[in-house]
């Protein structure tokens, strides 16, 4: 397992000081984490991803709590619904934000997808909710309505879509002030260029952080959590080109298997009390 640089015990003791909202609910358990990452409900193709992903710690650099209103922004099939809708079922609120269908068919399939996930599993996901916003104009919720926003692999779409300032903005104004932002996406090399990376699907994380701080955030840590040194990041199809896209098919498949997914920035931001 990569070392969790969970850089947060300063952060965790400046936060009153700097403004950061402070809950007094217990963060989720060991148990419970144990419990949903056996969750026979979970996509068989779904588990293998644990070993990349490295959901629980993840969730818990991000300090998710099972009382908490939490937004996932874009979910597509449903990877994390499988173990934050649980998570939250009985003292919190799952939502998943997607795309409305009218603005492609990727994001009405993918909606469907997740609402069948839901409805599969009733005991699992009848309080999870699913809003759609428009991209362009995106709406998530009532304003400071929600405790935290959490968004895996999705900025460098909106980078492409020129969608992503826009976005950020959306994610400040739903949250709480203290609300959390957790953001997790392909990881460039340091110094590269957005316009000669952005279409690989890499982004540099400094470049990341300014759309958050940009749109009022306050960067308040960082981790390796989600970092892979075998990731070179110079594949003929970008990062989809390892797993779990594999978009070359056969060709070098035990290569870029052996490489595993791709390098990732794991990012906590913070909307300020004032």
């Amino acid at each position: 397992m990569k070392p969790a640089l969970l850089a947060l015990t300063l952060s965790a003791l400046l936060a009153p000081a700097l403004g950061f909202a402070a809950s007094s609910s217990a963060p989720v358990s060991a148990e419970q984490y144990a419990e949903v990452l056996a969750g026979d409900w979970r996509a068989p193709q779904n588990t293998p991803r644990d070993q990349y992903r490295h959901p629980q710690q993840t969730l818990t650099f991000f300090g998710l709590k099972p009382d908490q209103t939490l937004i996932e922004i874009t979910p597509g099939n449903g990877w994390y619904s499988e173990l934050l809708a649980p998570l939250l079922k009985d003292h919190g609120n799952y939502i998943a934000a997607v795309q409305a269908p009218t603005v492609s068919d990727y994001a009405r399939k993918n909606e469907e997808t997740l609402k069948a996930k839901f409805a599969a599993t009733p005991a699992q996901y009848a309080k999870a909710q699913v809003v759609e916003f428009d991209p362009k104009a995106p709406v998530l919720g009532k304003p400071g309505s929600a405790d935290t926003v959490l968004t895996f692999r999705n900025v460098h779409n909106w980078v492409l879509a020129d969608t992503a300032p826009l976005t950020f903005q959306a994610f400040f104004k739903v949250l709480k002030p203290g609300g959390v932002l957790g953001v997790v996406d392909h990881r460039a090399h340091e110094g590269a260029s957005l316009d000669q990376i952005k279409h690989s699907g890499y982004l540099p994380t400094a470049y990341v952080i300014k759309l958050a701080t940009d749109a009022g955030f306050t960067l308040q840590a960082q981790s390796e959590i989600n970092a892979n040194p075998k990731d070179t990041k110079d594949y003929p199809d970008g990062v989809w080109t390892l797993p779990p896209a594999l978009v070359l098919g056969d060709k070098d498949r035990a290569k870029y298997q052996a490489i595993g997914e791709s390098d990732r920035m794991t990012l906590r931001f913070v909307k300020p009390l004032k």
